[in-house]
């Protein structure tokens, strides 16, 4: 109740609430004048709060959704069109969780409490979704989130029995992932002699758990695993690990690493001549960035591919495919493409389409109806609530996927594996590792 006591405690004021009541009936009379469109009476304005760890730790998850927002507000020039036949003003309410929990149950209860807001975006990584859904089945307000494994929504609010009437989220689960990792390794030439690498963190425990982590999948693929202990996140000595990995000589290396860790253990994996054919860890092989800091050593490195400008999906929004989406990135930010990208955009692509349909957008419980009745292909995939594998949640689409030498940036992340989904066929075969 921690979250929950926090929101009560802070300050938030009953007649700033009244007040905002009263703009948001006055507004259904308004009409609406922005620069460069006509004026034009609307039936209420249509508040989304969208929530993102724009900064700290986890900026890089969210280094995709300032821009998505800009694009989308754009497209939608301030109004939605409802299938109900009325035209609404629009708002969307961008805050940064600033890759802590705490901040982000309590921007979640000021949008709810204070803003009333009409649907709840929270959007990467499970600091930021976990606490905004908390706080959106709380106080009843439908809430649509995505980019983090399902399971770590779920399971810790009920084990994974629990149910909500309020929260939904779309995204890969934790045990798809896993699988992704064997099927890359299945695609190699080795003597299926595994060396594991986790951290002595919450990732690590997840990853490296005996009953449901990355050893039990590769196990019973008929591999041989070796975990030579956790290591002390920003350890600037892996002779231990290497030494043991070498002494059962390992071929594949697996596990879940942040950048400047894997870069610490491949700098010294080449220095005492321990050359894998293969290093697939999450984390730090999400984004180019975690890639390019390891030099000529990146080349080879593979990873889960949540998305890629290969995914042959359409935006029901724009009717961008995702190569569009990605060429755009590059020539208005002049950044390499990254994979949360995609589901920025999807995020908001499928919040959009709830509000399109709900049979009155100005209702929470309304659109809450309209969110359990989606069922849309969107830019990563069908999303459809259908019960499996949980109520309140919809699978997308994961990948194996190999970082090569690019053309025009240093590499590029090709998908070598579709052993989970089969939607398409690999872009090219997984090779080994060449230092």
């Amino acid at each position: 109740m921690t979250y929950y006591n926090r929101i009560l405690k802070s300050g938030l004021n009953p007649n700033r609430r009244s007040v905002l009541k009263g703009l948001a009936a006055s507004a259904a009379a308004s009409t609406l004048a922005l620069p460069g469109y006509a004026r034009a009476e609307t039936a209420g304005k249509i508040k989304l709060g969208y929530i993102s760890p724009t900064t700290g730790p986890l900026a890089l998850f969210g280094e995709t959704d300032g821009y998505t927002l800009q694009k989308i507000r754009a497209v939608l020039g301030g109004q939605l069109q409802s299938s109900n036949g009325k035209t609404y003003e629009i708002e969307i309410l961008d805050r940064d969780s600033q890759s802590n929990p705490n901040k982000s149950s309590e921007i979640a209860g000021n949008l709810i409490l204070n803003e009333e807001i009409h649907l709840l975006l929270p959007a990467s990584t499970t600091d930021t979704i976990l606490p905004a859904a908390e706080q959106a089945e709380l106080y009843e307000t439908p809430c649509l989130s995505s980019g983090a494994p399902w399971q770590a929504v779920v399971f810790p609010r009920g084990g994974g029995k629990q149910t909500f009437d309020w929260t939904y989220h779309f995204f890969w689960g934790l045990d798809e992932a896993l699988n992704t990792f064997v099927g890359i390794w299945n695609g190699l030439e080795t003597n299926k002699k595994v060396g594991m690498l986790f951290p002595q963190n919450i990732d690590g425990e997840t990853w490296g758990n005996d009953e449901y982590g990355l050893p039990v999948p590769t196990k019973k693929a008929g591999y041989e695993v070796f975990v030579p202990g956790y290591f002390q996140p920003r350890t600037n000595d892996f002779s231990a690990q290497i030494a043991e990995f070498k002494k059962n000589n390992c071929e594949i290396i697996g596990g879940i690493t942040y950048p400047d860790d894997l870069k610490t253990f491949v700098t010294q994996c080449n220095q005492q001549g321990f050359k894998p054919k293969a290093i697939t860890v999450a984390a730090a092989l999400l984004f180019p960035s975690g890639v390019e800091a390891m030099g000529p050593l990146g080349n080879g490195m593979s990873s889960e591919v949540w998305w890629t400008p290969a995914f042959p999906f359409k935006s029901s929004l724009t009717g961008q495919v995702s190569q569009d989406l990605a060429t755009q990135w590059e020539a208005d930010t002049k950044k390499q493409w990254t994979q949360p990208l995609g589901y920025s955009h999807a995020l908001l692509e499928v919040a959009i389409d709830i509000l399109k349909r709900s049979s009155d957008p100005l209702s929470r419980e309304a659109n809450r109806d309209a969110m359990a009745a989606t069922d849309l292909q969107s830019l990563v995939g069908h999303i459809k609530f259908d019960g499996s594998p949980h109520k309140n949640i919809c699978k997308t689409p994961i990948f194996g996927g190999q970082w090569v030498k690019g053309e025009k940036w240093p590499y590029d992340l090709k998908i070598v594996d579709n052993s989970v989904n089969q939607l398409f066929a690999p872009q090219q075969k997984i090779v080994p590792i060449s230092w």
